[in-house]
């Protein structure tokens, strides 16, 4: 176990607004400006987190079916994954990490699922949530319908989509940090794909998450490049909207840098995002206009690149689970332990277990492909993951779906000036 003991009287020393540096003030002009331009509200929404059923899905994991508050009042479905025993520590809590999904994706995507069980094993709590439109938040209660995408508006409702997306991974931040067993000052977040996007916007703004994790993505560019270009309600719109920014990659990695550790990881061979032509020079460039302008190299994001390699959710591959261990301190983990973990190639205990996976993906060279941690994550069926019974779920349906956030929304923009 690692830990750091910081002398209480040290800080007695630190004088009276010391912290209140003009990079400290600017920092939260930007993300406050920024937090305005997505409709995040300020403050939060009040959690009233409801925890629906409680169920065992794998040894040595315990799981709650959870729901919370987002914008505009709306419910998040989402499954908390529990350590069974909670492992001691001395200080009796336990780090957290988030999974924030791709496109399609939700709390019923085998990464989610083997994640939950990945890092619950390794003695944290972990929280996967469905993404806006999908799973239990889609009309007819369906996965991979990318129902957002089909909208039609302009660039105030994209950017309201966003801050959905945005205040879905700070109210997950907001439950974990209430959870008696969670250490709040060690909760984490991963964000694939769309989630990488996501994650990069909302980890600039959010000081409470002590790591991300972007992978499938990261590699924000300039003007009229690949994200502005990109699906235009959740992505290319809202990226657009932040040109007040300037230098817009930097600007908000740098405010990831005072946020905390950041890491970029992804396959070379990545077509899905373009990552192809975002070779490790591109990043190397990022890194040094985000470090002029945090003012030190320190706390700026880190990057790990897999050759040969398309799109993946590698943050259950070996490299950074090591980066998550040496940040997060898994009560369950050491380096050796990691190092010495078995693997489990995705395409074949997808197979054994008969997980659906998005065909799209299941290739070898993308997802189907990946070299997981662990040897004995078992199957589960889809109402294994679910909040609701289909009849419950009508009953709370309104709440949930993505049309009721729509209509919310596009009322909240007719009463601005």
């Amino acid at each position: 176990m690692k830990h750091v003991l910081v002398c209480a009287f040290c800080l007695l020393l630190v004088p009276a607004g010391f912290c209140q540096s003009p990079a400290t003030d600017r920092d939260k002009n930007l993300r406050a400006k920024i937090r305005a331009t997505f409709f995040v509200p300020d403050p939060l929404p009040a959690l009233q987190a409801q925890t629906h059923r409680r169920f065992a899905p794998a040894s040595g994991v315990s799981a709650e079916a959870v729901t919370y508050t987002t914008q505009f009042g709306m419910r998040v479905p989402a499954i908390l994954y529990l350590p069974h025993p909670l492992p001691k520590t001395p200080s009796g809590k336990i780090p957290a990490l988030i999974i924030v999904n791709g496109h399609g994706g939700d709390k019923y995507s085998w990464y989610s699922f083997y994640s939950g069980i990945l890092y619950a094993r390794a003695g944290a709590a972990v929280l996967t949530y469905d993404q806006a439109g999908e799973g239990e938040r889609n009309i007819k209660r369906l996965s991979g319908t990318r129902a957002h995408d089909r909208i039609v508006g302009g660039e105030a409702l994209a950017r309201c989509l966003a801050g959905l997306m945005i205040t879905d991974v700070l109210q997950a931040v907001s439950y974990l940090e209430q959870r008696p067993e969670v250490d709040g000052r060690r909760i984490g977040a991963a964000g694939y794909s769309l989630g990488s996007f996501v994650l990069a916007l909302a980890g600039a703004v959010e000081t409470r998450l002590r790591v991300c994790v972007l992978v499938g993505g990261g590699n924000l560019d300039g003007p009229d490049g690949y994200w502005d270009r990109s699906k235009p309600m959740c992505q290319g719109l809202p990226y657009r909207s932040l040109n007040f920014l300037g230098d817009r990659p930097a600007v908000l990695y740098a405010l990831h840098a005072s946020r905390g550790p950041t890491l970029v990881w992804n396959g070379l061979a990545d077509t899905v995002v373009n990552m192809n032509e975002a070779s490790e020079a591109f990043f190397a460039d990022l890194r040094e206009r985000t470090i002029r302008l945090h003012g030190s190299p320190e706390g700026v994001f880190e990057t790990g690149f897999v050759p040969a390699v398309s799109h993946r959710p590698f943050f259950i591959t070996r490299p950074v689970a090591l980066w998550l261990e040496k940040h997060l301190d898994f009560p369950n983990w050491s380096d050796e332990t990691l190092r010495t973990m078995p693997e489990t190639r995705i395409s074949e205990w997808a197979r054994q277990h008969n997980i659906a996976m998005d065909k799209l993906y299941a290739t070898e060279e993308r997802e189907g492909g990946t070299p997981a941690l662990g040897k004995d994550v078992p199957g589960y069926s889809r109402e294994d993951l679910s909040v609701f019974s289909p009849q419950q779920w009508e009953l709370h349906k309104k709440e949930l779906i993505f049309e009721t956030w729509l209509e919310a929304a596009e009322k909240h923009l007719r009463t601005l000036p």
